[in-house]
């Protein structure tokens, strides 16, 4: 994984959420959610794995509509303000934190209904075999995001302390194949880079992405969204 130590920092789990999902990163933080929540509804009782959970984000959203969660991470650090959040949501009882390896799930097959990688698949050294594992554990359903190559995220991927693989979705596609999973869909989002809403307030950014999110519903406009978001099933 690209970036581990990094990630696993104790002063990067602490300005994680502050630096990403303040300020004008809120618009960021709703739409990733509604894109999850969107793709794997309804979630009462599904026994869901949310693979490089961090903070909890979605572990703790998941939780709150019902699902069964577990949520993986590398980073005790991250862990730990998951489980703080989960407690302060009043949910801390409705699902497990586990530190352990993207790469080799320490879970048996088929043993959740969807598997969700959100902010992961950039980092993912083998790609191909991150996705066949998230298929080995999942039953139904696979939910991830990528970083496309022909966005504006390339200009300054290069500039990113943790590093960053962009991809198009020709070779998503592919991977997709090889992994045995069909794609039930695909939607594409923020032409703005991300670092332009993180660094002004949320009522300068707000205007700015009802702009942007105009624009990205233009079908020529697709291949330079920032970030598509993958919906699969097991074949």
């Amino acid at each position: 994984m690209k970036g581990q130590e990094w990630y696993q920092a104790d002063d990067v789990a602490e300005e994680y959420d502050d630096k990403r999902f303040s300020q004008g990163g809120e618009l960021i933080d709703q739409r990733e959610k509604e894109a999850v929540l969107e793709a794997i509804a309804p979630l009462e009782d599904k026994d869901v794995l949310e693979i490089a959970c961090g903070t909890g984000r979605f572990t703790v959203m998941l939780a709150a509509h019902g699902a069964n969660v577990v949520g993986l991470d590398i980073s005790a650090a991250m862990l730990q303000h998951g489980r703080q959040k989960a407690k302060h949501a009043d949910v801390a009882g409705e699902l497990d934190f586990l530190r352990g390896d993207a790469g080799r799930l320490p879970f048996p097959d088929d043993h959740f209904d969807t598997v969700v990688a959100m902010r992961f698949f950039h980092l993912a050294d083998d790609p191909e075999g991150f996705l066949q594992e998230m298929r080995r554990v999942s039953r139904d359903q696979i939910v991830f995001d990528t970083f496309n190559r022909f966005s504006s995220r390339s200009i300054y991927n290069w500039a990113l302390p943790m590093g960053s693989r962009l991809y198009s979705k020709s070779e998503v596609s592919v991977l997709l194949a090889k992994a045995g999973l069909t794609l039930e869909g695909v939607e594409d989002d923020f032409i703005v880079p991300y670092g332009f809403y993180r660094s002004m307030p949320n009522a300068l950014a707000a205007p700015i992405r009802r702009l942007d999110s105009l624009v990205g519903e233009l079908p020529v406009t697709d291949h330079l969204s920032s970030v598509s978001y993958w919906n699969t099933r097991i074949r």
